[in-house]
């Protein structure tokens, strides 16, 4: 039989040290309480991997507070964790907590590594020459039954303008790291919503997780944007051949659709301004 990986895949859960309401309105911390009992029913479950914007005002106090929700959860499952940094994560609570920004693990032979791809005190992300060096040395020895990488900002282009000055800056690098590799997926978060496409020369597995904290709606019309209520995740499926079959899963409550946040041109533009690339 063909060893495969099966991976719970949570991103953008936003939570907060001291308990406030995310745009003042998204409990996010209740949100992964119930994206986990809905996730409890799966089958089986070889991995927990979250791939950044863990917290969203970066404190100790909120990675502690996800450390003790998730961790429990995956051991009574036998499933590894692993954390990935996002745009909104703080790198020194982060590495109080949850350990080193960037890692490397292996899961039922199935090697996992992470890349930082944030920028302190911006939204877009990038990944340096010595990242990309680091990255290269981790894949240099083909794994057991080959690998996952997990970053926050997409190597694909977005969906939405918002996202348009907040996305990974020139990913054709590590999409060749990638490609040269024994890569079978790329697992990423930050846009809000499930995307499953493929990139790089080997037409690598790209899974965009959906957020926990709230959902970004794809058909709402420019020049506007807008997220709804909503926690959602994916249960990712990884053969040892290379097929990865991902799945998007909702958790739902009543207030699901609801609006969070509705940004005109003008908003879009400001937020570009003070944390896009563009502005840089």
């Amino acid at each position: 039989m063909t060893a495969s990986l099966s991976i719970l895949h949570l991103s953008d859960t936003h939570l907060y040290g001291d308990g406030r309401l995310h745009y003042g309105i998204v409990d996010t911390l209740g949100n992964l309480d119930r994206v986990l009992a809905r996730a409890s029913t799966a089958e089986r479950l070889d991995a927990v991997v979250l791939s950044g914007d863990l917290s969203d005002d970066g404190s100790a106090a909120s990675y502690r507070l996800l450390k003790a929700t998730i961790e429990p959860w995956a051991a009574e499952r036998g499933a590894e964790v692993v954390y990935a940094m996002g745009n909104h994560d703080g790198r020194e609570g982060f590495e109080e907590v949850l350990g080193a920004r960037e890692s490397v693990r292996t899961v039922r032979g199935f090697r996992i590594v992470t890349v930082d791809t944030s920028v302190p005190g911006a939204g877009y992300g990038r990944v340096d020459s010595a990242q990309l060096e680091r990255l290269r040395s981790a894949l240099a020895e083909p794994a057991e039954q080959g690998s996952v990488v997990v970053l926050h900002h997409p190597p694909v282009m977005p969906t939405t303008a918002l996202f348009d000055s907040l996305r990974l800056i020139g990913p054709e690098p590590l999409l060749e790291v990638c490609s040269a590799a024994d890569v079978h997926a790329i697992l990423c978060g930050h846009y809000h919503h499930s995307l499953v496409t493929r990139a790089g020369s080997a037409r690598i597995p790209v899974v965009v997780g959906p957020a926990v904290a709230n959902t970004t709606d794809i058909l709402w019309p420019p020049p506007h944007e807008r997220a709804v209520r909503g926690a959602s995740f994916s249960v990712v499926q990884v053969e040892a051949g290379g097929e990865v079959r991902a799945h998007a899963v909702s958790a739902p409550a009543p207030d699901d659709g609801q609006t969070v946040y509705d940004l005109d041109a003008a908003a879009v533009e400001r937020i570009a301004a003070d944390s896009g690339w563009g502005g840089r």
